[in-house]
């Protein structure tokens, strides 16, 4: 999530390999005190070799996102990750799955891939991230000689999801499912949205079991016209938990689980 510091640095060009596309935070949204669960317009049956899967690698080599606590741009986390899951839930059937990247700055990239999922005419939507925290939470540490700054007192995943989305419950649905995969991976997701010390970044929490929180202000969420949901895979400004986001294990049992949700969510349509 991008919430930290803006620091200049020259990221990879990866992203010019791909089809662009991308996936950043809006302005958050009002607190609302309740949820009203809006009836969904009919789910689209579940083939899964036609059933059209957009992975999007959240922020920009422009627009960045966070800073890890080892001065990691989040970009090259979530092009990882999603590049990951993208290849697992072709390896379970789901052909048209497709990683999106985009580039420029925030905003406009913000509109880019809302534009090209629903142009794309997506069944489902899921935007890959790696979590911050807010500035005043910040604490200092050097590393390879460079001022760097970390935060230990949180980690783990979240799911985002929004009810200004036309597929609201079918995307809570979905967010439930992967929480539970997560969850029966050994994984917690992070609690820290409830607390007032989150400030503007403070959400709604839908599903305390798993980790669903309600984020309406988000583009990415509220605008495509499928199902969707953001995933923080994990803290990369908690020093340890950046480490394990860094594994290729811990790859790897994120992306299993999110396709194991995905297909069961497919089974049940």
């Amino acid at each position: 999530m991008s919430l930290g510091r803006g620091i200049i640095l020259l990221v990879s060009t990866v992203a010019l390999l791909l089809p662009s596309i991308d996936a950043g935070h809006a302005a958050p949204a009002r607190k609302v005190a309740k949820v009203r669960l809006k009836p969904s317009p009919a789910p689209a049956k579940c083939e899964a070799p036609k059933f059209r899967i957009v992975v999007d690698v959240g922020h920009t080599p422009d627009s960045y996102g966070a800073l890890s606590a080892r001065n990691d741009p989040e970009f090259g986390f979530n092009f990882r990750l999603a590049r990951l899951i993208t290849a697992k839930l072709k390896s379970e059937g789901f052909a048209a799955t497709r990683l999106l990247v985009t580039d420029g700055k925030a905003r406009p990239s913000l509109f880019k891939r809302v534009s090209a999922a629903n142009d794309g005419r997506a069944d489902l939507f899921l935007s890959v991230h790696h979590d911050s925290v807010p500035d005043k939470l910040l604490d200092t540490w050097e590393f390879d000689g460079a001022k760097s700054y970390f935060s230990d007192r949180f980690s783990g995943h979240s799911l985002f999801v929004s009810e200004r989305n036309p597929h609201f419950t079918t995307s809570l649905k979905l967010a439930r499912l992967i929480g539970r995969r997560l969850k029966e991976q050994g994984l917690h997701y992070a609690s820290q949205y409830t607390l007032p010390v989150m400030g503007r970044y403070r959400r709604q929490l839908l599903d305390k079991d798993v980790g669903v929180y309600r984020y309406d202000g988000l583009v990415v969420l509220s605008q495509t016209r499928s199902a969707a949901v953001l995933l923080e895979a994990g803290s990369i400004i908690n020093r340890d938990e950046e480490m394990e986001m860094n594994s290729a294990e811990r790859q790897e049992l994120i992306a299993g689980a999110v396709a194991a949700a995905v297909g069961e969510f497919c089974e049940r349509r």
